[in-house]
């Protein structure tokens, strides 16, 4: 299965030695929320239903798990 682009940067920031890990979990948190807000302007658009925004935040929320970061728990009501 090819990776996905998103994959590819969480990888590469995951896997950044000379980054401390909470500037890792500091860029994980901006890539979720611009995840989540292509995904609410999505929402109000035409886009597709599959757009793979929803892969692409479980992809960022497991990075910062793995992080063990304090995640906030967002449901589509509060995008």
């Amino acid at each position: 299965m090819p990776v996905t682009a998103m994959e590819k940067t969480v990888r590469d920031i995951l896997l950044d030695s000379h980054i401390r890990k909470s500037r890792k979990i500091d860029r994980l948190r901006e890539l979720q929320s611009e995840a989540r807000g292509v995904q609410r302007a999505g929402s109000e658009s035409s886009m597709s239903a599959d757009d793979g925004l929803q892969d692409d935040l479980r992809v960022i929320e497991k990075a910062l798990h793995d992080l063990n970061a304090d995640t906030e728990q967002k449901g589509a009501a509060t995008l």
